[in-house]
């Protein structure tokens, strides 16, 4: 079997890739390239191995000893399933292995936003403190999260985790369920727009469908209370950055907290740039789910449907 990886770089510089030796012979590409590159490098593949890659006809057809895509991603909006299905390739993802990470990050984001650490942070290495008439500064005031209702959108695994942490701290959990057909005992399902309303912490976990695409927009967002907070940590499209932009602006909600953007990476004319002020608005590059443990148990999955698939076969 050859193995190619077409996007070596998504996984880390630090990942060891020498267990896939054992499965056949292994091509490392660092990241993709053009479309015709990309084709070159796996016309004689049986078994890709990609991240982000559009899987299309475009780029698969000449690969005609392919026999699978095995995806370092749980996400499988950039497969053609239609072409794959017609061609009889097995398409594998990964679950599970980053929700640990995404949960961490999802308190990491909103403890930098609801204790304004920023400020404070400013405040001692300015050296405001030192010159400070006691030995106790409590401004910008900031509130205990425990008594505050926090909103999730897509109680999946993760979002469950979430759930799980913030009842830990002493939240009322609600979530809306964008399928439709999650009821998880021990939290209240409700309407979208009554999470809305009643959250002080809105999170979304969900995936990205036609259904919830721009689920967070002007209309959604002008119902949000004006303090609270808003934490997307699910894909960057269920939410509209200008309308999200100008809603900062404005002060129809207090802070947003992004892991994920419509493009990445971000592009300069991105409306959420204009915005500096870090109390109002953090975003990270896509890294939550970026733990080195979490990296290495995606590629250990991976591993584990290739040789699942070469041994089944």
């Amino acid at each position: 079997m050859k193995i190619v990886f077409m996007e070596a770089e998504t996984l880390g510089e630090d990942i060891d890739f020498s267990c896939f030796n054992e499965l056949g012979d292994v091509e490392l590409y660092t990241r993709a390239h053009t479309i015709a590159e990309n084709a070159e490098r796996i016309q004689d593949a049986d078994i890709i191995v990609a991240n982000k890659l559009p899987l299309d006809k475009e780029l698969l057809n000449n690969a005609h000893n392919l026999k699978m895509i095995a995806l370092s991603a749980t996400g499988t909006n950039n497969v053609n399933f239609d072409y794959t299905d017609s061609r009889n390739i097995i398409v594998k993802n990964v679950k599970g292995y980053s929700t640990h990470s995404v949960v961490q990050h999802t308190f990491a984001m909103l403890f930098y936003l609801y204790e304004k650490l920023p400020k404070y942070d400013s405040f001692v290495k300015n050296g405001h403190y030192s010159k400070y008439h006691m030995f106790s500064c409590f401004t910008p005031y900031f509130n205990e999260l425990a008594g505050k209702t926090w909103g999730i959108i897509g109680l999946g695994a993760i979002g469950r985790k979430v759930a799980d942490a913030a009842k830990a701290f002493g939240c009322n959990v609600i979530y809306y369920s964008t399928s439709g057909n999650n009821n998880t005992p021990g939290y209240n399902r409700v309407s979208f727009d009554s999470l809305l309303e009643s959250s002080d912490i809105v999170s979304l976990h969900c995936a990205l469908t036609d259904s919830t695409a721009n689920i967070i927009n002007n209309s959604s967002l002008c119902k949000m209370k004006q303090n609270a907070i808003l934490l997307n940590l699910g894909r960057g499209p269920l939410v509209n950055e200008y309308d999200l932009a100008a809603s900062l602006d404005e002060g129809v909600i207090a802070a947003a907290g992004l892991d994920v953007l419509c493009v990445e990476p971000i592009q300069n004319d991105n409306p959420l740039l204009k915005i500096k002020d870090t109390d109002r608005l953090l975003i990270t590059p896509h890294m939550a789910w970026g733990t080195i443990e979490a990296r290495a148990r995606c590629v250990r999955e991976v591993y584990n449907n290739i040789k699942e698939y070469i041994t089944s076969t």
